[in-house]
């Protein structure tokens, strides 16, 4: 799998997810979850 960037709200950057896993919303739209590598908390991105 790639490697999945996402916004972290706490670091406020951009950063390349730690774990990233495809999920699916439940309005049915495609997101990644995963965790930012330096402070742990959870990053998430809408789309594919």
């Amino acid at each position: 799998m790639a490697a999945k960037e996402g916004y972290c709200v706490k670091c406020k950057a951009k950063k390349e997810m730690k774990d990233p896993q495809e999920i699916t919303m439940k309005n049915g739209r495609p997101a990644t979850q995963g965790i930012c590598p330096d402070c742990g908390t959870k990053m998430f991105k809408i789309g594919k």
